[in-house]
């Protein structure tokens, strides 16, 4: 199997059987994605989406978070991963906003990295759900599964991101971001992929192998 038909398999099933793939972070505006994402590092969705709600209704706008201390927004973040350093990112990220931004999210990538807390995959995720930019986000779910079907053979996130935005129609990414999270978080787990439920096992590079060690041990 070529690449560009393991691509085109796989993007065609995920058109005709996902067509709608979306994050599963509760958010009602730019602000609270961008507080979320930041939140999600090394920590669940559902775990986000349980703490979010108590933390805006205290700081339901970017001044009001900039007025914060750390130690207040930690009260509020303290069961998510690595609270206090988020806390601190979150107090600076809502000032520079304030004081640089006019307190409105940038729409433009660079300038979003410059936020305290805001990497690059975090500023990707943001600009691709908000503003639907073109690019590719790399988070665990996105590199294991890329690597485990076989559409890149990376070893860091910026290479799988590079390799992914090379081969997926650009209008596309923005949406296959979620396709691979999504898969990646349900049926291509980390410890234990479902491959009996998985719909592009006929495209999987890791599945063909599995099989032809089986066929061949029988």
């Amino acid at each position: 199997m070529t690449l560009k038909e393991r691509y085109d398999g796989v993007i065609a099933w995920f058109e005709e059987h996902v067509p709608v793939a979306e994050s599963e972070l509760q958010y009602r505006s730019p602000y609270e994605l961008l507080v979320a994402v930041i939140l999600s590092a090394q920590c669940t969705d559902k775990r986000v989406n349980m703490t979010t709600p108590a933390l805006f209704e205290a700081y339901p706008t970017p001044q009001a978070m900039a007025e914060a201390s750390p130690e207040e927004i930690y009260s509020y973040i303290k069961s998510i991963s690595y609270p206090n350093n988020k806390a601190k990112n979150l107090a600076g990220m809502a000032r520079m906003l304030c004081s640089e931004f006019d307190g409105k999210v940038p729409s433009d990538l660079k300038e979003l990295q410059r936020l305290p807390g805001v990497g690059r995959k975090t500023a990707n995720v943001v600009g691709a759900v908000i503003w639907n930019k073109e690019v590719m986000p790399v988070d665990t779910h996105v590199f294991r599964v890329s690597n485990r079907i076989g559409l890149t053979r990376s070893r860091t996130p910026l290479q799988t991101e590079l390799t992914l935005e090379k081969h997926i129609p650009s209008h596309l990414l923005p949406k296959a971001h979620h396709w691979l999270i999504l898969h990646g978080r349900y049926v291509c787990t980390a410890r234990a992929p479902k491959c009996a439920e998985c719909g592009i096992s006929a495209w999987c590079r890791k599945y063909a192998q599995d099989n032809k060690h089986r066929i061949h041990n029988i």
